[in-house]
This record gives C-alpha cells, structure tokens and sequence, in this order.
C-alpha cells in the first residue's frame, strides 16, 4: 500500500519521504538483487563472503542508474503527472522540476562512474560498457520510447543490462549464462507491456500480450540451469548438480504459476486496482526469481541473502509506490 494515494495531493509529507517516493524506494531492492545475483553466479560463490570490490561497484552503478531513471521519469512526465498523479512529488510542488532533474543527472553520472571504476578493479572493460550502454538505455526510454511498444524491448533490455553489469564485473558469463539476462529481461518486458494501462481501464488484449511475454522469459530463464548441467565446467559446482534439478524446477515453476495466475486474473478483470496489484506482485518476484535463480549455481546461502531483500522491498512499500 502506498503511503499517499496517487490519485491525492499531500504537500505535508516529509522531504525526504517526498525524495524517497521520487526514486521508488522498493523497487532499489530489485536493483541490488539483479547485479549481485550474476556476480555470484558468475564468480562461482557458494559460501557467504564479502564482496570483492568489483561487485560492490557493481551493486553501487546498479542503484544509482535505476534511481537516477526513476527521477528522470517523472521529470519528462510533469505535466502529464499533473493529471494523472497529483499526489506525487513533482506535481504536488513539494520537489521542484528543475531539482529533480539535476539529481537525475546527477545520479546517472555517479553510476556510469561506479560502473567505470568497476572495470578498473577488475581488470576488464566490459562493466563500463554495460554501464554506458544502461545509461543511454534509460534516456532514451524515457525521452523517446516511453509508452510505445520498442518501448518495452527498451525497459526489458535495462533489466537484462543490471543483470549483465554484475555479470561483467565477474569475469565473463560462460556458456548458456548469457541467457539469464535475456530471460529476465524479457520478463521486465512483458511487465512493462502489462503496465501500459495502469491508470486507467486496461485493454485485455494488450494484457494478455504482456502476460504472455513474461512467461516467455521465465521459460527462457528457467531453463538455464539444466542447459548449465551439460558444461562440464559450470556443471562441477552448480547446486542443482547433485540430483536437485526436478525439485528445483517445481519451484521455478510454482513461482511462474502464481505470477501469471495474478495477471490472468487482472486481464480479464482490467481495473486499475488489479492491474497495479497484478505489476507489484510481478516486480516484487524479481528478487524472488533471482534469489531462486542464485540456488541453483550457488546454493542456499546467496539464495537466502538476496531473498532477504524482499524485506526492504516490503517495507519500503509502506512509503514509496512501487510504479
């Protein structure tokens, strides 16, 4: 539940819940799952360490790109928020645009530093090209790709970017682990294709599409894992390794079934209510779907650790809508 509806004006509210709100402070828990989940798993952790400076950059690029996106977002949607979202920061008056819009800038900055630096201390250029492509990524999205189609492929690729950003400041993803930021990033298109209509009475088919797109990419990425098995060398240590494949894909499986059962049940009852329901659930699993994911190659413990994330995802819900 948000702290303000978004439909309600609230000038009362602290500045710095004001802030927190413009950054979509629960979703910040799916940014930090995303890089650390392929830095773990391209790394080969299975004990809990402390992270090499290289993942903690990772981590850090991660969060200031996704925060400076969000900012972003709602500068380039003032004026349209002044309609739709009164309630919110920027249209309220309580965060000036121009304000906003420098602390975007600014947070854009400081991660395509975070995602350079991490190339320094790994040796290895790849994050700060990641980072670079992210950070056009999220401009043009949300200058020009906002609310059409290709916009979608747009705000999937950004998940699949997170994700190759940790990845990256790893080493480089050996055989069929390429195919874990596609999958999740094809799943992060079909929410944003579900998400299309979230404020007014949604459009079934335009649903169904997004439902449909998103199960794609939990196919895709669940899939990684058994394709994994027939490396010999990412096989040697996977978790699933030891005959727990068929447990392990009843729970990738469970998890897919309830995620696509709430968007079914938001398609054919298109309210906005749902359907806003349906995206939290869906964004809120991200970090469920790369916990379980982290099971596999890693084992329980990194699982356990980025499953702890929904606790600051949960709570920061109370404060800070999630779309």
């Amino acid at each position: 539940m948000n702290a303000f509806p978004s439909g309600r004006s609230d000038t009362t509210r602290p500045l710095w819940l004001a802030w927190l709100q413009l950054v979509r402070l629960p979703n910040l828990a799916t940014a930090v799952a995303d890089p650390l989940a392929g830095f773990v798993i391209v790394a080969g952790f299975h004990d809990l360490s402390w992270l090499p400076p290289a993942g903690w950059l990772a981590v850090l690029a991660s969060v200031c790109l996704y925060a400076g996106g969000m900012v972003q977002n709602d500068v380039v949607d003032a004026e349209v928020d002044q309609h739709e979202r009164p309630g919110r920061p920027l249209p309220s008056g309580q965060i000036a645009v121009g304000t906003a819009a420098l602390a975007a800038n600014g947070l854009l900055a400081v991660g395509g530093l975070a995602a350079c630096a991490a190339a320094v201390v790994a040796a290895c250029p790849a994050p700060a090209f990641v980072g670079a492509v992210l950070t056009v990524a999220i401009w043009v999205y949300n200058r020009h790709a906002k609310g059409t189609l290709p916009g979608t492929v747009v705000m999937g690729s950004c998940r699949g970017l997170n994700w190759l950003l940790g990845m990256t400041a790893a080493g480089w993803p050996a055989g069929t682990l390429w195919l874990l930021p596609i999958g999740m990033g094809l799943y992060v298109t079909g929410i944003t294709i579900f998400a299309r209509d979230e404020v007014e009475q949604g459009r079934r088919r335009l649903l169904l599409l997004g439902t449909a797109v998103m199960l794609g990419g939990l196919v895709l990425a669940g899939a990684v894992p058994g394709q994994a098995l027939a490396n010999d060398t990412l096989a040697a240590g996977m978790w699933v390794a030891g005959g727990r494949l068929p447990a392990w894909l009843s729970l990738w499986s469970v998890l897919a079934v309830v995620i696509v059962t709430r968007c079914l049940q938001a398609a054919f009852d298109p309210s906005p209510r749902r359907m806003q329901a349906a995206i939290g659930n869906a964004i809120m699993a991200i970090i469920t779907l790369d916990a379980v994911l982290v099971l596999a190659f890693c084992g329980e413990a990194w699982a356990i650790a980025i499953f702890m994330l929904l606790a600051w995802f949960v709570l920061g819900r109370r404060l800070a809508a999630v779309t």
